[in-house]
């Protein structure tokens, strides 16, 4: 594995010169804030030696290089999923290529359920912890020591610091945010009622597909992170509805305005 993301770390290097300081990952419906970076390359996944390929038609499958917020970032334009069929260690790939090109800190977005009954649909959560109930973890297997502990403590999974500056930017912008849990499923099925109910049960405030494995990953390698969620539809008794993906995709396009504002300055800022 350390051969592989060495060679593909080459590679992208190769092809454009220097060294991202931030690290970003664009959920579903969510990555339109590609368009505030000041692009100065753009490599398709398919392209890059080792890099998995996205199968999920909202994602568009790109890194995308340039300056946000004053910052040299890198930005994928579409993630990988548990249930696409990769292993978590595929899903988790880029970011340690990520690390090998230099990002200090990780900044991810997420579509997600709400299964707290004070959110609304379209709510944004600030990321303060998980649940991992994947059935694979992506670090099993040999540790690569080069790049981590073997047993890395997860005790400050999520920045405190820059949730206090994100809910501090928020407020200064008239943004409403809440702060939570998420809860990372396989999928790709949406949670049947009892699910929902089980995820909140034990301490979830939102629940999806992905974000949970990158944010270990990140974790083992000491990348500090911070993450948002979107509610695109909720897992509340009463509340719930039948959801389709163009659901998600339009609840996500709608307020992806107010979270790229506070993931811009708080780029800028951190």
């Amino acid at each position: 594995m350390l051969k592989k993301i060495i060679e593909t770390t080459e590679f992208i290097h190769d092809q454009i010169g220097g060294k991202p300081e931030v690290g970003i990952v664009l959920g579903t419906g969510l990555g339109a804030l590609a368009k505030e970076i000041e692009v100065t390359d753009v490599l398709e996944y398919k392209d890059i030696p080792n890099f998995p390929v996205s199968t999920v038609e909202s994602h568009s499958g790109k890194l995308i290089f340039g300056i946000l917020g004053g910052k040299k970032v890198m930005a994928m334009q579409g993630r990988f999923h548990y249930y696409e069929g990769y292993s978590m260690q595929e899903v988790t790939f880029p970011i340690r290529v990520m690390k090998m090109l230099g990002i200090k800190k990780l900044f991810l977005s997420n579509a997600s359920g709400g299964v707290n009954p004070d959110f609304e649909i379209g709510e944004i959560m600030i990321v303060n912890d998980h649940i991992n109930l994947f059935p694979e973890h992506p670090l099993t297997g040999p540790n690569l020591d080069q790049l981590g502990d073997r047993f890395p403590d997860m005790s400050d999974a999520y920045n405190r610091e820059m949730i206090d500056l994100a809910k501090t930017i928020a407020s200064e912008k008239n943004i409403k945010v809440s702060e939570g849990v998420y809860a990372g499923l396989t999928g790709p099925t949406l949670e049947t009622p009892a699910e929902y109910n089980y995820v909140r049960v034990i301490g979830a405030d939102t629940v999806g597909m992905s974000t949970v494995p990158e944010v270990i990953v990140a974790r083992h390698m000491g990348i500090p992170v911070f993450a948002v969620s979107i509610i695109t539809d909720l897992g509340v008794k009463g509340k719930i509805k039948k959801v389709t993906v163009e659901d998600v995709i339009a609840v996500a396009n709608k307020q992806e305005p107010k979270m790229t504002v506070i993931m811009k300055e708080l780029i800028a800022r951190s």
